[in-house]
């Protein structure tokens, strides 16, 4: 079958679902990462270009080259493919401040519309959709999350919950617009690959999760967390797309 991930950023879906993907892939289906904002900007400034310079990176670096080339390392470990479809993150869209990327959609952020442009035909043709739930609010991913609510079949469609967010905010709830009920996939098996895979990410590591060294553990804690004990990657999924998740086996 072919499955469709649609990420906000580049890591969004190796953080928040990659055992699954991993699974998916092993399994002999056709998935692909379709992630939105991925395009570059040749002279960022104020809160953009902070967003590279708090990193370690030169203002003169293409931030987003270099992150598209750690999305191609990290889902070639996976067995997966990947399709950057270029929109500009909210640093470029006006968003000024680590608050303001949390505090709800701009009035004059039109995005959702160039995003739905770009994502239709790729859900629609798919078997599985895999979306965030917009865990932790992030108007990125709030707006991906309610861009594929309004295109994908919802009985087709499950969405994972948002990591890091959901380490740091295990209480949190999505957006209202995501529906489907509960279901937790065991990857206990692919753990290793996922941490693997989280580690290519290495100018979000740091800011992320503390450093490369901790990728793995702090994944596999929320994992086993998530999971009652047994490490799993939870989503809420509608009735054909549980079924499909739950042909995977361990």
């Amino acid at each position: 079958m072919r499955v469709v991930a649609v990420s906000p950023h580049l890591d969004d879906a190796v953080f928040s679902a990659g055992g699954t993907l991993a699974r998916l892939a092993a399994a002999g289906h056709d998935v692909v990462v379709a992630t939105v904002f991925t395009g570059s900007v040749a002279a960022p400034t104020g809160f953009a270009l902070a967003c590279q310079t708090d990193k370690g990176l030169a203002p003169d670096v293409d931030y987003m080259a270099l992150r598209r080339a750690e999305d191609d390392a990290a889902l070639a470990r996976l067995g997966v493919r990947g399709e950057h479809l270029g929109l500009l993150e909210a640093p470029h869209r006006g968003y000024d401040s680590p608050a303001a990327l949390f505090a709800g959609r701009r009035a004059d952020d039109d995005v959702a519309g160039a995003v739905g442009d770009a994502i239709r035909t790729r859900v629609a043709g798919a078997d599985l959709v895999l979306a965030p739930q917009a865990v932790g609010d992030h108007v990125d991913h709030q707006v991906v999350t309610a861009v594929v609510a309004g295109l994908a079949d919802p009985d087709r469609t499950a969405f994972w919950r948002d990591t890091p967010y959901a380490v740091r905010h295990p209480d949190a709830t999505g957006a209202p617009e995501v529906t489907g009920t509960g279901i937790a996939v065991d990857v206990t098996g692919e753990l290793d690959a996922k941490g693997d895979a989280a580690r290519a990410y290495a100018t979000q590591v740091g800011f992320q999760f503390g450093g490369p060294e901790h990728v793995a553990p702090v994944l596999a804690e929320l994992a086993r967390r998530e999971g009652g004990g047994r490490p799993a990657e939870v989503f809420r999924a509608g009735g054909t797309a549980r079924a499909l998740i739950g042909t995977l086996e361990p």
